[in-house]
């Protein structure tokens, strides 16, 4: 029941159903039933509060970058009248101002985005870079000579600006507090300001628009609201468009000035910042063995308790708060029968057949509620409660028929979703990111509208995806000059293949080749024959040839030397001199190799000609110790492969070849055809049908992949058949005749595009006016494709870039165009101005003409000739106008009209308008002065210095521009009817514009390029349709709401409906058939509430996750589903998060929890061109001050590598060593700017360096010990051990305290090596645990120890114990953890997650110095003297482990490894338990053991039920591996494993009691028999464990101020070693990088 829907019931209904509620809980049998209890969750972030006021200017700041300086002018003007201000007055204000300047589309999501904090990040940077400011002079030093930024701008509890003030300007040298001494500074001339040092810029930095470009700067810092910023800001704002400094703002308010401040300016600054935008799970725990600690909670971090009752829920069908609002006077009686509902919830008793129709009945429910959204929303987030009253409803036949329709096109329980028709990845979707997309997509629908675009055409545009088959490139090298091996149609050796092309479609193995007598895929490759990888290739060619590769095989020909004779020669062969015949030969062998070549292939075959080739590498690698070619090898190579086949001596053969001119000639035709085709800038490749790749044997396979699905699909709609030249098809009617890396590029990371759109529609732009060429048929034709030219005219190259454009309008473009933007980048002189002045006429007013090509041609040639070089005079002037009038007439064009022009244009007019095509080519293409490019609908190539950019080029980079993404613009736009413009203005050059503005703008947006086609699925009864035709962003799902997925995507989705209603169309896609629950948790997503700002005072409270109503009896487990870059703790949570019982928590109604924002991850994959990833590479990160604070390696797999970031600006590079001995990075320093919540992403490219190329980055084993010992330990780089810098965000207690250093005394010390230990813990009851293994481990070892912890999962008390429990017992210990890569397939359950971190990420979670470690199991107690298991020689190996016992026959059932798949796979082997383990960490990175792991468990854990079960002992194995424990035993063929004696582990369920006594350590390991709980069983089964316990629980107890009565006998604890050193016991604190 749905009272939202039941309006029109009488009151009198209400009441009767009221009363008869009330009976029933009065006839309930005592007691009555037990009050709810609720859950509540926040997040926050780990930098102190930021004003809202000031997260408002850099919101507006992504929209356009003048918003922030407009919103600044906003708040100054406007006053604030109210006599009672509170929070929620400031934030309307704030949000008014806003709102003001933007369209009403965007206005909502800026007000969504400000609550959300999405910008206090970007603040937090700002406050980073003014405590480098103030750092950077004396007075930022106190007398003592501390750095006073530890307590300044960093943690909120610093002291003021030293100099007292809250706004101060960076001038570089120095910095000013007060506006005289600004006023002063100013006066000066900007010439004379200019020798001083200048600020650093970024780009995220607000610069005033009126100063851009000039060269003196000043930062103001300061803050909005107050005083000292109003005044600053007045005299810089008014320098700045008086062009005396180039004014920026870095908006921070220094703690201690909140007073200086209006009321409104400081909202959020004195609160936490409470984060949004995740989501929060309470799982239904299995509680089949009992793992919850007995201790009760006596004390801890009190929260006060908010006693809310969330009534806006539904609870069986009813939702109370809008019963109460209808009958307020029956509030008991509503309350009563609530609570009783309430006691009714949860159901355990559905039976198999009950779920069967589950998703299907959801279905229903959803799309029958009169809010879909709202009621998907409620059940998968509180589906525990609501499964029973589903499960009830009967089915609609026509639903359960529509969706087992769209079944049979899409998989069940499948998910999708598309914004505009682009697909999302809704694994990792975040809210951060899904706001960006949203607001990109509605700022270009805002600026088209002002295009006077219609909205309809505006949705299509903004949903138009380019055709799938655009991105492929293909090089159209039909000619003689491909030297084919062979032939799959004609030869004999495949006469005993199948020709049926249809084979094609056959299912194979993967792997298997298709033998089809059918020249399908062509491998040509084009290279030097004298070059190493030509000769390479050649090999591989040959070798792939002989093993009946079914490819075709040829070769393309080049000589390196005579390209570059061919380039310095404008394009053409060089001039051939009579009698040089046969000289050259030793400087340019591949001349000769080539010759050679044809001769034999002439006069031989091309069997023998190939044979040549691979002679002459032959003999190059026999004969050449430094494998260099020379000119012996290929005359040796030519008279061995002749020997047999001639009658007169191969020397005389090979003298007559090199005088003879023919095959001279057809050499040079051949490196004049690869010229042509751009292909020699690759030096060598493969082109695969036409498609370009790298000329490996892998690339080789690659490529045939990647082309089959594509040549299988024509086969399969019958477009090629046995009888279709499959190359003829490709290169017909998809190819180009020019390739050029740089216009092609290698993804959109490669290409640079800007929106013009913005800059037209400012009030004075260039392009407005701007007069383009074009060939002169196509006059009055839509050119969609727009190149605009840079060109400097005092540059060679410019000038050559512009003839080379002209060229290119000469070949005859139909579907372009070309305008020129003329600049200087030195003085020009009068025939400068001249020469623009004549340029820019004739595009104006002689475009149409039929010769003006040819009159601009010859004008250009003129100029650079005769022109160019003079000094600067005036006498030169007249003989130009009178070339030039000439060169008019002698094309027809009328003299007169150049000669007007010529003598009486403005020089002061033409100066100022280059003045502005230089500030809109720097400003908003970002080009640098007098840098010469072409810009081409937006897509800017500034050509690379040495390379040349050809009219070919132009032609190329418009057939893939347009191909990719234009096309399909133009075809829009051409086709809209235009109601609201004057048809006279409807020219094609309007057309031309629009494509060009349009096109520019989306390039340059971030999208997906693939789509889905949701149209095909059925949506009229399973699926929610909102349609809101005056919207702009159309949204797309298929979700099944039963799924993880359908949890985040429903409130998100849920979210954006209420706030801009966007059009939808949401398919319902369940499971078809379910057998067991499909959700066991609740599920919260936190989005901000109105309720988050006060109305009485100025506190913000934020967004919170509240679960109301929870069962009290069912244990329930706490994830947090967060964003992928964002790493959490908790900070503040009294219970356990692990095992929440609500019937234990007493008189408190809520359980509240706190988790921090420790730090974001900075990821990135890292390659080395035609190499696999540099396996092992060393990376820190840091400042420029401190560039070594966090550090880590690259994987193999994928050469993916992470560090943990907070916000600021950092410097990558490669850590000093053996990494950057060997290899460099493309920019010795890569800084990264984390400014938001989403992370990064960083691509970086390495390559090794000259006379490095052969050597290896990981040593061996033995150099690396001998180098450790050369060396000692403390020249290790890789500690990972800093601390946070006090100076940094971090100047907080525990770096502090970590400074600290006990002095030992000798006689009483552990002494010798330290010996680490690493373990796992999550919950009390395994925290527990681990303390007493922590005592068992010190009681029983003589050296000093070093504990290693994951800290994510770990609850604060443990973390507030364990410093204490250090410094008390004399150890070290660290905390640490690793991010989850997202390429890595995903845990979902959080035991195995933690469980996981056992196995899969050992060489990457530990520092570099770190040479081994042992894993214990916290529930593990030891009797032994570790330092024995440490120094264990484990014979090379990465692993050792202990064997599972087998003497205890009882278990004989469970023991599953000794039969069937185990028994055959394991060979032998023993089969190894995990709860003890040595890894030898240098072998296991230098062996790639960490990699080896994550591809056995990538591949297994697509297998749903593998690697499925973390319980040790739970039962005989139904899938092959279906454990973690599993996979080092599955992996250990290729990672070796030692193994330890049995005595090292005993658990009582895998071994007798007849070996317990010799035991070395005891595990508490579940029983499956017996399901005996572990406190209760290790109580019974380790004598010394009840001693161990009270200890631990004693010491806790104490630190935590608890009152603690423990029954057991208490004995004398261990002697605490107080006057051992506790060296780093704080290294848990985090580095400066992190938050």
């Amino acid at each position: 029941m749905n009272l939202r829907s039941s309006r029109g019931r009488t009151g009198w209904s209400l009441l009767i159903l009221l009363l008869c509620a009330a009976t029933l809980v009065s006839a309930a049998p005592p007691p009555p039933p037990p009050r709810s209890k609720n859950v509540q969750v926040s997040l926050r972030a780990k930098w102190p509060g930021t004003p809202f006021l000031l997260e408002a200017g850099e919101l507006l700041s992504k929209q356009w970058k003048d918003l922030f300086w407009d919103f600044i002018e906003v708040w100054l003007r406007e006053k604030d009248d109210s006599e009672s201000p509170s929070a929620k007055h400031c934030m309307q204000r704030i949000v008014k101002s806003g709102r003001s300047l933007l369209p009403e589309s965007l206005a909502s999501l800026f007000e969504l985005s400000l609550t959300l904090r999405s910008s206090s990040a970007r603040l937090e940077v700002y406050r980073k870079l003014a405590g480098d400011s103030l750092f950077s002079f004396p007075s930022a030093v106190d007398a003592t000579g501390n750095d006073q930024r530890t307590d300044h701008l960093h943690m909120g509890s610093n002291a003021t600006n030293p100099s007292g003030n809250c706004c101060w300007v960076d001038i570089g040298g120095s910095l000013l507090y007060d506006v005289p001494e600004l006023q002063l500074w100013l006066s000066t001339s900007v010439r004379d300001r200019n020798g001083s040092e200048l600020p650093e810029l970024f780009d995220f930095d607000h610069v005033h628009p009126d100063s851009l470009f000039i060269s003196s700067v000043a930062v103001l810092y300061g803050a909005l609201g107050t005083d000292c910023f109003k005044k600053f800001h007045s005299v810089l704002l008014d320098a700045s468009k008086n062009g005396r400094v180039k004014y920026v703002v870095r908006p921070v308010l220094p703690f201690g000035c909140e007073r200086a401040s209006e009321p409104c300016g400081i909202l959020g600054a004195g609160d936490p910042i409470n984060l949004g935008g995740y989501g929060v799970e309470l799982a239904l725990k299995n509680m089949e063995y009992k793992a919850m600690d007995d201790s009760a909670i006596k004390k801890g971090v009190t929260l006060e308790d908010p006693h809310i009752e969330d009534l806006s829920q539904e609870v069986r069908g009813f939702i109370f708060s809008k019963i109460l609002e209808r009958k307020p006077d029956m509030k008991t009686d509503v309350m009563a029968f609530r609570d009783y509902l309430l006691s009714l919830t949860v159901s355990d008793t559905l039976e198999v057949w009950e779920l069967k129709d589950l998703g299907h009945q959801t279905a229903q429910r959803i799309v029958h509620a009169s809010d879909p959204l709202q009621s998907m929303q409620e059940i998968n987030q509180n589906f525990p409660n609501i499964v029973s009253s589903l499960s009830r409803m009967k089915i609609n036949d026509s639903i359960k028929d529509e969706i087992n329709a769209n079944q049979r096109m899409l998989p069940p329980g499948k998910s999708l979703m598309a914004v505009n028709g682009a697909l999302v990845n809704i694994e990792d979707i975040d809210i951060y990111t899904l706001i960006d997309m949203v607001h990109q997509e509605l700022s270009l629908a805002d600026q088209f509208s002002k295009l006077k675009i219609p909205r309809g055409i505006i949705r299509r545009l903004l949903s138009k995806l380019p055709p799938s088959e655009a991105n492929i490139l293909r090089i159209d090298f039909r000619s003689s000059h491909v030297h084919y091996l062979n032939n799959l149609e004609e030869d004999s050796m495949y006469r005993w293949w199948r020709n049926n092309i249809n084979d094609l479609l056959m299912p194979v193995f993967p792997g298997q080749l298709r033998y089809i007598r059918k020249n399908i895929f062509h491998a040509v490759y084009v290279l030097d024959p004298a070059s190493t990888c030509g000769l390479e290739a050649i090999d591989t060619i040959t070798s792939m040839y002989e093993n009946s590769f079914p490819m075709r095989f040829g070769v393309i020909l080049y000589s390196s030397k005579l390209i570059v004779q061919i380039e310095e020669n404008g394009g053409n062969l060089p001039p051939f001199i009579v009698g040089e015949t046969s000289v050259g030969f030793e400087e340019d062998l591949s001349s000769l190799i080539i010759r050679l070549f044809n001769y034999i292939e002439e006069n031989h075959g091309t069997q023998l000609a190939f044979q040549f080739l691979s002679n002459v590498n032959r003999l190059r690698n026999e004969e050449s110790s430094n494998e260099i070619l020379e000119g012996h090898h290929v005359e040796g190579a030519f008279v061995e492969t002749l020997l047999s086949k001639v009658k007169s001596p191969p020397q005389d053969v090979l003298l007559k070849v090199e005088k003879e001119l023919t095959f001279k000639e057809k050499a040079d035709e051949s490196s004049l055809f690869v010229y042509s085709l751009g292909l020699s800038e690759l030096r060598c490749c493969l082109l695969m049908n036409g498609i370009v790749y790298e000329p490996t044997e892998d690339s080789l396979v690659n490529a045939m992949n990647d082309e089959l699905p594509r040549i299988q699909e024509q086969v399969y709609y019958g477009h090629i058949n046995s009888h279709t030249n499959v190359l003829d098809k490709f290169l017909s009617e998809n190819a180009h005749r020019r390739y050029n890396p740089q216009i092609i590029g290698d993804g959109k990371a490669q290409k640079k595009y800007v929106s013009l759109l913005a800059s037209v529609l400012g009030s004075d732009s260039i392009l407005k006016d701007m007069a383009y060429l074009h060939f002169p048929e196509t006059v009055d034709g839509l050119k969609p494709v727009t190149h605009l030219v840079a060109v400097d005219v005092t540059s060679v190259k410019g000038m050559k870039l512009l003839h080379e454009g002209i060229h290119y309008l000469m070949s005859g473009p139909k579907r372009a165009r070309l305008g020129v933007l003329f600049t200087f980048g030195t003085a020009a002189h009068s025939s400068s101005y001249l020469f623009m002045k004549a340029f820019e006429f004739t595009a104006a007013s002689f475009s149409h003409k039929q010769n003006v090509l040819n009159f601009l041609d010859q004008l250009c040639s003129i100029f650079v000739k005769d022109y160019m070089s003079i000094s600067l005079t005036d006498v030169e002037s007249p003989p130009f106008i009178e070339v030039a009038c000439e060169l008019a007439k002698t094309n027809m064009l009328n003299p007169e009209d150049y000669k007007a022009a010529l003598s009486n244009f403005s020089v002061d007019v033409l100066k100022n308008h280059l003045t502005k095509v230089s500030h809109f080519l720097r400003g908003q293409l970002g080009l640098d002065f007098g840098v010469s490019a072409v810009i081409t609908n937006g897509r800017v190539m500034a050509p690379m210095e040495g390379s040349s950019f050809l009219s070919h080029d132009f032609s190329l980079l418009e057939s893939v521009e347009y191909e990719q993404r234009i096309k399909h613009l133009a075809e829009i736009i051409e086709g809209v009817e235009w109601h609201d413009i004057d048809p006279d203005a409807l020219t094609s050059k309007f057309l031309s514009d629009l494509v060009m503005f349009v096109s520019s703008s989306m390039a340059s947006r971030e999208r997906n390029p693939e789509g889905a086609r949701f149209e095909v699925l059925n949506a009229e009864y399973s699926a929610v349709v909102l349609n809101n035709e005056d919207s702009s962003i159309h949204i797309d799902a298929v979700i099944d709401p039963l799924s993880p997925l359908g949890q985040r995507l429903s409130p998100l989705l849920h979210m954006l409906w209420k706030c801009i209603q966007p059009s939808m169309r949401i398919v319902l896609n369940p499971l078809s058939s379910i057998v067991d629950l499909p959700l066991k948790n609740y599920y919260r997503f936190v989005l901000p509430m109105e309720d988050d700002v006060s109305t009485v005072d100025y506190s913000i409270s934020g967004p919170k996750a509240f679960f109301s109503n929870m069962p009290l009896s069912k244990t329930l487990t706490m994830n947090l589903d967060v964003p992928e870059p964002w790493l959490v703790e908790p900070v503040i949570a009294i219970h356990d998060l692990d095992n929440i019982l609500l019937e234990n928590l007493g008189d408190t109604r809520t359980l509240q929890a706190v988790f921090e924002l420790e730090a974001l991850v900075l990821t990135g994959h890292c390659s080395e061109k035609d190499h696999d990833p540099p396996r092992g590479l060393q990376l820190i990160l840091g400042t420029k001050s401190k560039p070594h604070l966090v550090d880590t390696l690259v994987m193999a797999n994928l050469g993916y590598w992470q560090m943990k970031v907070s916000p600021g600006v950092w410097y990558l590079q490669l850590a000093p060593g053996r990494s950057s001995d060997l290899y460099k990075l493309k920019e010795n320093m890569t800084q990264i700017i984390i400014n938001d919540l989403r992370g990064k992403v960083v691509h970086l490219e390495v390559a090794k360096k000259k006379g490095k190329e052969h050597e290896q980055l990981l040593s061996t084993v033995d150099e690396d010990n001998s180098e450790e010992q050369e060396k000692g330990s403390s020249s290790s780089w890789n500690s990972n051990l800093l601390k946070w810098a006090s100076d940094l965000i971090g100047g907080n207690e525990h770096s502090k305290k970590s400074n600290g250093v006990v002095q030992r005394d000798h006689h009483n010390a552990r002494h010798g090596k330290t010996i680490n230990i690493f373990s796992v813990a999550s919950g009390h009851l395994y925290e527990r645990f681990l303390k007493i293994m922590i005592l068992s481990v010190l009681k029983n070892t003589q050296r000093p120890v070093k504990f290693w912890f994951i800290k994510n999962y770990l609850s604060p008390q443990f973390k507030d114990v364990i410093p204490h429990m250090a410094k008390e017992y004399g150890f070290e210990y660290e905390l640490i953890t690793y991010k989850w890569p997202s390429w890595l397939h995903k845990q979902k359950e959080k035991q195995r997650i933690i469980w996981a971190y056992k196995i899969l990420f050992l060489d990457v979670i530990f520092p570099l110095s770190l040479e081994k470690v042992i894993f214990v199991d916290a529930d593990q107690i030891v009797r032994a003297d570790m330092g024995e298991l440490y120094d264990m020689d484990t014979k090379g190996k990465p692993l050792a482990y202990t064997p599972f016992c087998d003497n205890n026959k009882d278990m004989d059932g469970y023991r599953f490894w000794r039969q069937g798949f185990w028994k055959e796979h394991l060979r032998g082997k023993p089969y190894h338990i995990s709860a003890l383990y040595v890894v030898d960490l240098v072998k296991f990175r230098q062996t790639a053991a960490g990699d080896n792991l994550r591809v056995f468990y990538e591949t297994l854990s697509k297998d749903p039920n593998s690697l499925s079960n973390l319980d040790q002992a739970s039962g005989p194995a139904t899938s092959l591996v279906n454990r973690f424990e599993d996979l080092p035993n599955y992996a250990q063929h290729n990672v070796p494993i030692f193994s330890l004696p049995q005595e090292w582990l005993w658990c009582e369920s895998w071994c007798g009691n007849a070996t317990k006594s010799k035991a070395k350590t005891i595990d508490l390991c579940n029983n499956p028999m017996t399901k005996e709980p572990k406190l209760q069983g290790a109580k019974r089964i380790v004598s010394e464990w009840p001693v161990l316990d009270s200890e631990a629980r004693q010491f806790t107890a104490r630190i935590l101020g608890e009152d603690l009565n423990i029954q057991e006998t208490t004995v004398t604890p261990i002697q605490p070693e107080t006057d051992i050193v506790i060296a780093n016991n704080h290294r848990y604190t985090e580095a400066e990088s992190e938050l």
